[in-house]
């Protein structure tokens, strides 16, 4: 894990130096990302799970785990600002999962696309089905939902 955090870490870094936006926040964080004939039916889907204790502890494994989104999002899921040295990374960071402005404005249908078609233009990568199943998906989903509902 240390060795492919290293990597993802460098192919960030030299995207970055590119002129490449390296990271997945852009200059207005409420613009959405699902392309814009795609994203009524990604607005319709609905998160099958409910918001158990259960299903959010199974997102917060997997977003601290196999999932790896702490690698870029952070522990707290405020986009590494407070977590990496200043300058190491070139290029906006990516969303921060605690600012309520950006989770009020998006659904879970959009963040689900983004999970299995990634973000253009960004580091985000597709992670339905390569790295999680759509069920393990929409418990990520409900584990970020809960950083808007613990006072941040």
């Amino acid at each position: 894990m240390h060795r492919y955090l290293l990597f993802r870490v460098c192919v960030v870094a030299a995207l970055g130096s590119w002129g490449i936006p390296a990271f997945g926040a852009d200059e207005a964080v409420l613009k959405p990302r699902v392309p814009i004939d795609q994203i009524e039916e990604a607005r319709s889907w609905r998160n099958p799970l409910p918001a158990t204790e259960e299903n959010i502890e199974k997102g917060r494994k997997l977003f601290h785990g196999k999932a790896f989104c702490m690698t870029c999002h952070g522990k707290d899921g405020a986009g590494l600002g407070g977590d990496i040295e200043p300058g190491i990374l070139k290029g906006p960071l990516p969303r921060n999962f605690t600012d309520k402005d950006w989770q009020a404005a998006r659904t879970d249908g959009e963040l689900f696309w983004i999970l299995k078609n990634g973000s253009k233009g960004t580091a985000m990568a597709s992670f339905i089905p390569l790295v999680l199943t759509e069920e393990e998906a929409w418990q990520v989903l409900r584990y970020v939902r809960s950083f808007a509902t613990e006072g941040k």
